[in-house]
């Protein structure tokens, strides 16, 4: 299994119904793959290998599912090759709690 991950995107609290439009928007993209996946008891945490995908999935999630959605970046380490700084971006997507 490949370990390499550019995004986690963070689902609480976990649905069938969202992994499964995850899922689906997954099979349409050839060149994303899941790294893995890590489950919590409040939610998922999934990890991805692109960034704009994941950033055009939890704007799509929020969009379908009316829930909040934040994103933030954390540094990972600098380029050998061209010596500009990396970073990982995580995206939490959290439904809103019914009234």
């Amino acid at each position: 299994m490949n370990q390499y991950y550019e995004a986690i995107l963070q689902i609480r609290p976990e649905k069938k119904e969202i992994l499964d439009f995850i899922k689906e928007h997954l099979n349409k993209r050839k060149n994303v793959f899941i790294s893995k996946t890590i489950y919590h008891k409040t939610g998922s945490d999934i990890y991805l290998s692109s960034q704009k995908f994941t950033k055009s999935l939890g704007n799509q999630l929020k969009k379908r599912f009316k829930g909040e959605l934040k994103i933030t970046r954390s540094l990972y380490g600098i380029s050998k090759k061209t010596g500009k700084t990396v970073y990982r971006l995580t995206v939490l997507f959290r439904l809103k709690k019914p009234l």
